[in-house]
Formats: structure tokens, sequence, C-alpha cells
């Protein structure tokens, strides 16, 4: 048999029984990645490891159910475990115990990746302490999806959890990051990105590049672009509702003259080869790399002549 079902987009759409790899799940503990948005954000390795798993446990056990229930996949008699921030010491000792018995325990978050601000982190920890496999069932994570659609540099990214809620906790938090040379990714409430928007803006002035993503992936979801301070009047006083991923450029670096440059290479040569410390200190001080090798392959020669 057939139903509808909605999924997070707001769409409709037939499904029906799932039939999972016949192959049979190895014991161990799996992390399974669930849709951020879009039901059909699934892997079919995560429906497969759903369908077949003896322990299910959940961040929230509705959550787990509806989608399972979406895609067609049979809970039989199996329970659906909570396992969330309030009752960790009490049920971690529980899973561990089957895993140590040689069953097959799958974990999944209410959004997105596993212990990406979620509370699976004790519990992939504990299991690894005892010697117990532990295996990832990656897909659907905001931190990439955001970074994915941003436009920011993805060479080198940063992601610093949830903002603190004491101001003060916050600042020192943001300032700690200043100068950070990565994007940065920050999760924070659709309640409180105003508040941080203003205070990146004081802090860290209005001209570097930045992006705030919301509701990713689903039916409303949003992307704003541009320099901090265009960002943070865009939301100046706005309603804002809905998951928010707020992105920061990279540092710029204060403009230094040649001489400064040419000490920064020496002192890179003295440890590394010519190309790692063009790349490093191009990196370092947001210049061509081309014109940095160019630059330290003549130090490199002029070294070798004395």
């Amino acid at each position: 048999m057939c139903s509808e079902q909605n999924d997070a987009e707001g769409g409709v759409y037939k499904v029906g029984a799932f039939r999972p790899d016949p192959r049979p799940l190895a014991p161990g503990l799996y992390f399974v990645s669930t849709p951020i948005g879009a039901a059909r954000d699934i892997t079919l390795r995560g429906l497969d490891i759903l369908a077949k798993a003896d322990v299910l446990a959940a961040e929230d056990t509705r959550t787990l159910k509806h989608l399972m229930e979406i895609h067609g996949v049979a809970l039989g008699d199996r329970h659906v475990f909570a396992y969330h921030d309030h009752n960790g010491e009490m049920m971690r000792p529980k899973l561990l115990r089957a895993l140590s018995e040689g069953k097959s325990v799958a974990y999944a978050s209410e959004a997105g990746t596993p212990l990406v601000a979620d509370p699976g982190f004790q519990l992939g920890r504990a299991a690894i302490a005892e010697g117990l496999p532990v295996l990832a069932a990656p897909g659907a994570s905001a931190v990439l999806a955001a970074l994915t659609v941003s436009g920011l540099p993805s060479d080198r990214f940063l992601f610093a959890g949830f903002a603190p809620n004491q101001a003060g906790a916050r600042a020192r938090m943001l300032k700690e990051l200043g100068e950070v040379q990565a994007t940065l990714i920050i999760y924070e409430s659709p309640k409180r990105v105003n508040r941080l928007l203003d205070e990146m803006v004081q802090i860290w002035g209005e001209e570097r590049e930045a992006v705030v993503c919301r509701e990713l992936t689903k039916r409303f979801e949003e992307v704003t672009r541009g320099r901090l301070g265009d960002v943070q009047r865009a939301f100046d006083g706005r309603a804002v509702k809905g998951e928010i991923v707020v992105l920061v450029g990279r540092a710029v670096p204060q403009q230094l003259d040649a001489d400064s440059v040419e000490d920064r290479l020496r002192t890179a040569l003295a440890v590394k080869t010519v190309k790692d410390a063009a790349a490093d200190v191009a990196l370092e001080l947001n210049l061509p790399r081309r014109e940095l090798y160019q630059l330290a392959l003549r130090l490199s020669k002029e070294e070798d002549k004395e």
C-alpha cells in the first residue's frame, strides 16, 4: 500500500514500504544524519540503518518516528528511546550495554548531523572509550549547507556553535574570533540574531562580508548576503522566525609595507620550504599566492648566496 505524506517543504508525495538493503547491519553505534528541513534529504544508507538497527535512539522521538513514517520505514516492535541533554546520564549506560551485547544502535539528532550542536557527543565519546565501533551515516548539516550557499571562502572555516546568551561571554567570544583567518559560522536564535549582528558591527566594524541563512532547505529559505553593516541594517527591527545560521568572512589583515611583507616571509622561510612559506604568508596577509611565491623564491636565493 501507498499513502500520501507531507514533507517539511509543504509538499505532498507518495510513499510506500521502504525496502532496505538485505545485508545484515554490523554491530556498532551509528550516528544517522537527518534532514534539516526537506524530508527527502535523508540518505538511502540512513534509511537502511533506521530500518535494520536493533535499537533506535533519538534526540526527539516524535521527529524520528515521523521521518520513518514518511519514508515507509517500519518500526515493528522496536522502541525509540529518547536521548537528550536532560537524560543522557541515565540513558548512556543502557545504550552502551546494548552495544557491548553486540547489538546495532542507531542515534539520530532532531535535525542535521549528530554531535554538531547536539547531545550525541558524550554518547560517542563513551562508546569510543569502551572500544566499541562508532560509525557515521553522513547527510544533511546546517553548517555545510550554509557554507555552500554563502559564497564565502570554504577552504578554511570555523564552526563556533551557538553564541552565548550572556552579554559578557558573547563579547569575549566575538573578540576571540575577530582575527581568526577563516569563515566563521555561528548558530543563533531568531529572537537574538538582531542583537548578535549589532554586536558584530560594534566589535568588528561594517566592512567584513557576512551572510545570514534562514530556514535552509525549507519552503521559505532565505539567504541575505552583503557587508556586515548592510546585513545588520537589513535585520534591524525585523521580527525573524525560523532556524538561523550566521556566517562572517575572515578578518582583513592590515596592509603592510613591502619591508614588513619580506620580514614575514624571511621568518617563515627559516622553518619552511619556499612553497609552504609563500602559501602561509599569502593566506595570513590575504595577498596573491603567486606574487608571494616569486618574492619568497628571490629571498631564498639571496639567503643561499650569503
